[in-house]
């Protein structure tokens, strides 16, 4: 399995926000800590605000933080927030050919391990 630059900058961004949390941090300090263009940045933390993962707070002293406390975000959430479902193509229903298909039952573990393996990972864990 692959994960996009989207995905890992994502999660890059939101170890950091949780390094210091709760206090504010602005896209420049991330920026120029993670080595991630700051126009980039600021599209990947305004889809992690759309989903409620990040809060802003405008004016000279604004920036974001996380919505909730380190241990209670996943990386499965980040990840899959950035690059869609990580549910194999061969998997459930989203199978035309599950009936007849001899390997599905070994796409069908890897997706649910891979799902089990990054949900069981909190920003919290990653910052200790």
């Amino acid at each position: 399995m692959k994960f996009s630059t989207k995905a890992e900058y994502g999660l890059r961004a939101m170890v950091n926000l949780a390094s210091c949390f709760p206090e504010l941090k602005n896209i420049k300090s991330i920026s120029q800590e993670e080595k991630i263009s700051a126009k980039y940045l600021e599209r990947l933390i305004g889809e992690l605000r759309e989903r409620k993962i990040v809060k802003s707070l405008k004016g000279k002293n604004g920036g974001y933080v996380l919505a909730r406390k380190p241990e209670q975000i996943t990386a499965g959430e980040i990840i899959e927030i950035m690059d869609g479902s990580m549910v194999p193509k061969c998997y459930g229903n989203q199978c035309t050919h599950m009936k007849t298909c001899a390997s599905s039952f070994v796409w069908i573990k890897l997706g649910e391990q891979i799902r089990k393996t990054l949900y069981g990972i909190k920003l919290g864990d990653l910052i200790k």
